[in-house]
């Protein structure tokens, strides 16, 4: 079976399993205060540009969503995001879980924009109802979306302008940020420049595991990590994180696996084009949503692992194939050419 269905099948980059080998017999303080956090602090500061801003590392995405949100929010307010957003729709109501309500905007391609924002948040200050109602307490954005799609420079900017504006702190959920960055015109000095909060995801990017937080916003970065405390955040044996990021920012290897993904996604998207089928969203990234008739379906699940998406039709039903830093060109290969045999 060769698997395509999510960019997390495999282990880790063999430059990830080289510095963790090399430095596995090293004793080091724990919970993220040992030299590779710090250095790996340092070189993340440095790309981002910023060199005051919070950085902290922690295991997997739905944890880092949720210590962020629960940091920037206060009892009465709630997040605004995508209908189609990932802590919407993927995270098993854990931001409802800590009190804290989603408030789902209608979404184009998985994307919102800033007019929606403005509007949303002018209409709550209009209701004569206001202070019944959840507050709008922060914005948060997915680079890439759940549909893969990216938001460009001007989008964002745009955002956070009117984030600015009813001062709301912005958060980019980077899980696949290396795809997000390799896919837009979108930098890491940007999200900095842009964004209260962002994260640069590894666990989708070919470390074992691990999300950095970047918080250029130093009030929200204040008492952080009791927050990471909290919500049971706090590796123990952190310096595993430290040693992961610090290889993964070392000559750019982020952006390497990034643009690597996307080129792989990119020769299965031609292939499906080209056979003919049209695409569920105009993905640029690593996730790609061709719709399938039925049959030709079933007949690739025999030898490939993908994710079913959406039903279309009777006949037809929108998948997603997900490339990784793992994908090989023989994978890519031996899909492309039985989507030609179709």
């Amino acid at each position: 079976m060769i698997r395509f269905e999510c960019d997390y099948t495999t282990g880790a980059h063999p430059k990830i399993l080289e510095a963790l080998v090399n430095t596995n017999g090293e004793a080091c303080p724990g919970y993220g205060v040992d030299g590779h956090c710090e250095h790996a602090r340092a070189m993340l500061r440095e790309l981002c540009q910023t060199p005051e801003a919070g950085v902290h590392f922690l295991v997997g995405g739905t944890q880092a969503n949720t210590t962020v949100i629960a940091a920037a929010l206060r009892p009465h307010q709630g997040v605004l995001c995508a209908e189609t957003g990932h802590i919407n729709v993927h995270e098993s109501g854990a931001i409802e879980a800590t009190g804290h309500k989603v408030l789902g905007l209608p979404a184009c391609e998985g994307k919102i924009t800033a007019e929606q924002i403005d509007g949303y948040c002018q209409a709550h200050y209009d209701d004569a109802a206001w202070e019944h109602m959840v507050q709008p307490g922060m914005v948060y954005l997915s680079l890439p979306t759940e549909l893969g799609t990216v938001y460009t420079l001007a989008e964002l900017e745009a955002i956070s302008r009117t984030c600015r504006k009813w001062k709301l702190p912005l958060f980019v959920d980077g899980a696949r940020l290396a795809a997000g960055l390799a896919a837009s015109d979108i930098t890491l000095p940007d999200l900095a420049r842009l964004c209260d909060v962002f994260y640069l995801g590894g666990t989708k990017a070919g470390l074992l595991f691990g999300e950095a937080v970047v918080i250029p916003n130093l009030n929200l970065d204040f008492d952080f990590r009791y927050l990471i405390k909290q919500h049971g955040g706090m590796l123990a044996k952190g310096r595993l994180l430290g040693v992961q990021f610090e290889a993964f920012l070392t000559d750019d290897l982020f952006l390497e696996i990034g643009r690597k993904e996307v080129a792989q996604a990119m020769r299965l998207r031609a292939a499906f084009e080209k056979k003919g089928y049209p695409l569920f969203v105009n993905s640029p990234t690593n996730q790609q949503f061709p719709i399938l008739p039925n049959e030709h379906m079933a007949a690739l699940e025999e030898k490939y692992s993908f994710e079913v998406w959406a039903r279309v039709d009777e006949g037809h039903t929108a998948v997603r194939f997900c490339t990784s830093w793992s994908t090989t060109d023989g994978d890519v290969d031996a899909l492309i050419t039985d989507i030609q045999k179709l």
